[in-house]
């Protein structure tokens, strides 16, 4: 009987990455619940936990810089991707009506994704909190009135909040993808299919360095489908970047990148894994 996996989140039981936790490793796992990203890459590290889920980018506000740092400081390896349909609902107690509601507690992420929303009730004054799902648990555990949560529907069936308004993000289809983090030398089991890889790289300073990079990539028919700079912290206007690869081949990734570590100055590669399908459930 294998052992039952400890996995890190960030928020609580009813945040978005509770959700993704299940949705990749089932429901029988054990859930560290971190109100912070920062907690996540000790926890993996000093083998408190087996693996975590950490959110990386949103379809509608961007990527979420400061993880690609947190994964490439704490030398974490990527196991793998969800692309999860983000479904804002806008919740408070039982028998509040949306005119009821003063004020709405969430996290910025949550907020920014449904701005339109809010612009349409100016009365409504925006507070950010840590996480969406705890703000909803704290209306329920004090009875907070003329209060309401940005959140999932699963934390509102646990927390037993009633929806005012369902799907209230500007954009209906809406995602945020998560990486499925691991230690170095971790035990997560990998997926058999591996079609896509992400990396990081520092050019050399010469014209056209990146240039000459991206053209290995396209001369092996290989899709980049992301590319991130990040600034290099004790080197002022330097920059490294983040890329995500597809390809049909491993061997043949493997064959762009000992071409591409002979044109860089620094090359990782941060995971090798099996490509997310984005399928939107309506």
């Amino acid at each position: 009987m294998s052992k039952q996996q400890k996995i890190a989140i960030q928020g609580i039981l009813g945040s978005f990455h509770h959700i993704v936790a299940n949705q990749y490793f089932g429901e029988d796992v054990i859930l560290k619940e971190c109100l912070s990203f920062v907690e996540i890459p000790e926890l993996i590290n000093n083998n408190t936990v087996d693996g975590a889920v950490m959110a990386i980018e949103n379809s509608l506000a961007g990527s979420i810089l400061p993880n690609y740092a947190l994964i490439d400081e704490f030398d974490l390896k990527i196991q793998g991707e969800v692309h999860l349909p983000i479904h804002h609902h806008l919740m408070a107690l039982e028998g509040q009506a949306l005119s009821d509601i003063k004020e709405v507690w969430s996290h910025p992420m949550a907020i920014l994704q449904c701005r339109k929303f809010f612009r349409q009730h100016p009365h409504i004054k925006l507070v950010e909190e840590t996480d969406t799902a705890e703000v909803a648990q704290q209306i329920q555990n004090k009875q907070l009135k003329g209060i309401a949560a940005i959140a999932s529907k699963k934390a509102a069936e646990i927390y037993n909040l009633s929806i005012i308004e369902n799907k209230i993000q500007t954009r209906k289809e809406n995602y945020t993808r998560f990486f499925i983090l691991k230690k170095k030398n971790g035990e997560i089991e990998k997926s058999k299919t591996i079609n896509k890889a992400s990396i990081k790289f520092i050019t050399k300073h010469e014209t056209g360095n990146l240039s000459d990079v991206l053209a290995v990539f396209s001369g092996f028919n290989m899709n980049l489908s992301k590319i991130q700079s990040l600034p290099i912290i004790d080197k002022p206007w330097n920059y490294a970047f983040f890329a995500d690869i597809v390809f049909d081949d491993e061997q043949l990734f493997k064959e762009a990148i000992s071409q591409i570590e002979t044109k860089v100055s620094y090359l990782k590669i941060l995971g090798k894994y099996q490509q997310s399908k984005r399928k939107y459930d309506h």
